[in-house]
């Protein structure tokens, strides 16, 4: 029987002095309950968002001197970890440092290596580079080093023999995350090993981060994988959250040990730092420690402990204990300082109303009776004022050219529910944070910030977006989740979810006379998803071909009859084309200027949704078939 250890900690990105006396804790706990084998997850040592550091050689220096700290820890006990290798004498194509994300096995104070490979380590295969991953951008592949050597990867691929004295031997198959996941790479190196050697236990070291539904998909795929090959598995994956600039990943963890038939026999807690003990009996092939298993969550919850968790570690890690919040009486200000409340005291959130005469006592009632019943600050700073002021200067703002007259710079309703919106967050809330000594928050959702319905440095300003990888609809499931999970109790004010969604910026967008945002979003939202977060993303192509062919609804996965909304082909495509120009167009200057935001979807904007600034494209057959359309 062998005891194994698997740590799961929060990782520090570009923290290696932090992570590796955390992983040392471990190491004298799992010594301490006699374990053979102590795992910790993928890049344990420098975090993996770490962004060009990786091109600096002292930092990489200093990862692999601290890895040489844990190696000389592992007498009397097997240590596999995470770390970056640097190969001396070697550069990559573009010149720098010759990288490899490696796996370290370490047995008193030694290193052991796979079997056939050239180097002390294990590297890893498959280097992942899509949507926020940029792999090969940094690190040398085993398939690349094999390539070099005018071999196979075979040839260097091979498992790791560990000696136990008289508790016998392990034949370790040793895998780095995207190395199980490898259902569309042409060489599997998991499959090859399990297929060619006698594997006792496939060990997958992970510094994977959370979308929604990922961890069911991931025990679902990986157990697959290992029933196929009847050889069982652990997984170890980081907790903590890890950025790229403009999204904010968390780290669920979620690890586990599977046994031979794809079976999950034990899942470490979400987002909870653990160090699991299991144990494991060659001679079965299954574990005989105590199962512990999770039920699935809905898909709500999950997002609640993703935005939660994120939210808590980012204000942690920068220090920040004050928010203020702009809050107009609707959904996503509400469902912002809801989420907050969740996090920080009442006494350290500030929620500011700021009307002007277009605003309803409706909503005006409902900020504050959301402030009410989070029992937090609150004020009001009408902005009216200041709407009027603008309006003087423009009207005594002559314009002059050569000294002649030349008119006015007129201020038509549009710009001034922009500069409504610029008073209330690049003025008062900036201020006010200042004042209260904390930050202020920007409450987008995604679909907002899809076709850029949010001004520019105004309402779409802030230190941090935090729901603005969720569309409305999410917005709304949030809200209900956060009063009858969460509080167990109304927080949100039932009102803000039963009042049609409005800026209430103009006379135009009357709340109490039913007239609200320009967007259907129980319709927008899955049409813009369609757009944004297929992995085959759509087109106006697409979408137009889905349309005349009657299935669009079956697509996009729209609740409502597309029909019922658009009486004309000549309506639907006049909306389509209203928002595809937002959406490829201004929108794309306004996301990249926007702040960052807590990542949970399978693609979130920023340098996951990677976007230049072109102009609106549409296809031939778009074009074709659209004035096939309009002709009928």
């Amino acid at each position: 029987m062998f005891t194994i250890g698997l740590s799961q900690f929060d990782i520090k990105a570009a923290d290696p002095r932090a992570n590796t006396a955390r992983m040392k804790a471990d190491i004298g706990k799992a010594k301490a309950a006699n374990c053979d084998i102590l795992i910790f997850p993928e890049l344990s040592i420098p975090g993996y968002f770490i962004g060009d550091i990786w091109d600096q050689p002292d930092f990489i220096d200093e990862c692999v001197a601290f890895g040489k700290e844990i190696q000389s820890l592992s007498e009397g006990i097997t240590l596999i970890f995470g770390n970056v290798a640097k190969e001396e004498g070697r550069v990559n194509l573009d010149g720098r440092l010759r990288k490899y994300n490696a796996m370290f096995i370490a047995r008193d104070g030694k290193l052991i290596s796979p079997g056939r490979s050239p180097y002390p380590f294990y590297i890893k295969t498959l280097l992942p580079n899509y949507r926020e991953f940029s792999d090969i951008r940094y690190f040398t592949s085993l398939m690349e080093v094999a390539q070099e050597r005018h071999a196979f990867p075979e040839d260097f691929l091979s498992p790791v023999q560990l000696s136990f004295g008289d508790k016998g031997t392990l034949c370790i198959g040793p895998l780095i995350c995207e190395d199980s996941w490898d259902e569309n790479y042409p060489f599997k190196p998991m499959a090859y090993l399990g297929e060619m050697y006698d594997i006792d236990l496939f060990v997958n070291i992970s510094n994977s981060p959370f979308t929604l539904g990922k961890t069911d998909r991931r025990h679902r795929l990986f157990g697959n994988a290992i029933g196929s090959l009847h050889r069982p598995a652990v997984y170890v994956n980081c907790t903590g959250i890890q950025n790229n600039g403009k999204n904010i990943y968390t780290f669920d963890g979620s690890s586990g040990a599977y046994n031979g038939d794809g079976s999950l026999h034990y899942q470490c807690d979400s987002f909870t730092e653990e160090l699991a003990v299991v144990q494991f009996d060659k001679a079965t092939g299954r574990f005989a420690s105590a199962a512990k298993t999770a039920p699935p969550k809905g898909e709500t919850a999950e997002l609640y402990d993703s935005l939660h968790f994120a939210l808590s570690s980012f204000l942690r890690d920068l220090g920040l204990k004050k928010v203020v919040i702009g809050v107009s009486g609707g959904i996503d200000s509400a469902v912002n300082a809801a989420l907050y409340a969740s996090v920080l005291p009442p006494e350290n959130i500030l929620l500011i109303n700021m009307p002007s005469c277009y605003n309803s006592a409706t909503t005006k009632g409902l900020a504050k009776e959301l402030a009410d019943n989070i029992g937090c600050l609150y004020t009001v700073i009408p902005v009216q004022e200041s709407l009027e002021l603008s309006r003087q200067q423009f009207a005594e703002a002559a314009l002059y050219q050569s000294g002649k007259k030349r008119g006015h710079l007129e201020l038509t309703s549009f710009i001034e529910e922009n500069i409504q919106a610029r008073d209330r967050s690049s003025r008062i809330l900036a201020a006010a944070a200042a004042a209260f000594g904390g930050v202020f928050t920007c409450n987008a959702n995604k679909a907002e910030s899809a076709v850029g319905y949010a001004t520019l440095y105004g309402d779409s300003a802030g230190f941090l977006a935090a729901t603005a990888d969720l569309w409305k609809h999410q917005v709304y499931d949030l809200a209900r989740y956060l009063n009858q999970a969460v509080f167990r109790r109304e927080v949100v004010p039932q009102g803000s979810i039963d009042i049609i969604p409005s800026a209430e910026l103009s006379a135009n967008q009357n709340i109490d006379k039913g007239q609200g945002d320009p967007l259907i979003y129980p319709y927008h939202d899955y049409l813009f998803a369609a757009f944004i977060e297929r992995w085959q993303r759509a087109t106006p192509q697409s979408i137009l071909e889905w349309y005349a062919a009657g299935t669009l609804e079956d697509h996009i996965g729209c609740p409502l009859k597309v029909a019922a909304i658009f009486p004309t082909a000549a309506s639907f495509i006049a909306d389509l084309e209203k928002w595809w120009n937002l959406i490829a167009g201004f929108a794309v200057a306004k996301r990249i200027q926007a702040p960052p935001l807590l990542a949970v979807s399978r693609r979130s904007f920023g340098n996951d949704l990677r976007e230049s600034q072109v102009k609106p494209y549409y296809s031939t057959a778009y074009l074709a078939l659209k004035e096939k359309l309009l002709r009928q």
